[in-house]
């Protein structure tokens, strides 16, 4: 009858220093991660402007500019002439 019986498990706990997070912790996080996400979306703009003129500079002097598609309408008053 003892030999059906399973070993005891034993379960030592071992305590730790709680802190406890306060309200200004939480207001802390909460700035620095936006201004991480806000310097990052600065940084990036920055970079892709850069490139959209860089582009756009390199595109008139190498002059690619694809031809227009709008034609030009002259509109004078008082009918033709």
């Amino acid at each position: 009858m003892f030999a059906l019986q399973p070993a005891p498990i034993i379960v030592r706990v071992a305590e730790q220093p709680v802190e406890s997070t306060t309200v200004s912790d939480i207001l802390v996080g909460a700035i620095g991660l936006t201004g991480v996400l806000l310097l990052a979306a600065i940084v990036l703009g920055a970079i892709l402007g850069g490139l959209l003129i860089g582009f756009k500079l390199l595109r008139a002097k190498l002059n690619l500019d694809p031809p227009s598609d709008a034609d030009t309408l002259r509109i004078t008053p008082g009918g033709t002439r």
